[in-house]
């Protein structure tokens, strides 16, 4: 017997700097707010943001502890973003000042990838996907 389970709900990340997380979300990105909530007893706010089907939950903590971000390290170890167009993504970010790795090709795929960083260091890739499986999602 399995848990049944339908999919990912969401994904939740803990900020070390909540308005240049949320800046970088909304702003550098392009989530849509779904809701902003202080939260008083933990002295902190909880995002939740849309990005296309997908949820993310941004959490701030007054003084989180630093999480490795080795690429192998144990746990998360990156959150990809689906785009169309990964030429003109890369191009985006960068006018934001943000640095892409070189844009590379999935051995297994053949699909177009690159990786670059949350303000807090999380690791981040852009994967090109085709149009039927975006339409299927």
């Amino acid at each position: 017997m399995t848990p049944n389970v339908i999919g990912v709900h969401h994904v939740a990340l803990i900020t070390a700097d909540y308005p240049r997380a949320r800046h970088f979300y909304v702003e550098v990105l392009g989530a849509e707010i779904i809701a902003e909530t202080w939260r008083e007893a933990r002295q902190s706010y909880k995002l939740d943001l849309r990005l296309g089907n997908a949820q993310l939950e941004l959490f701030s903590f007054p003084s989180p502890p630093p999480r490795p971000s080795y690429p192998e390290a144990c746990g998360l170890r990156h959150l990809a973003f689906a785009v169309t167009d990964i030429d003109h993504s890369v191009a985006a970010l960068t006018s934001q000042g943000i640095t892409c790795e070189p844009i590379r090709i999935d051995p297994l795929t053949q699909q177009r990838f690159t990786f670059f960083s949350d303000p807090d260091g999380t690791p981040l890739e852009l994967y090109e996907t085709p149009v039927t499986q975006r339409s299927s999602r």
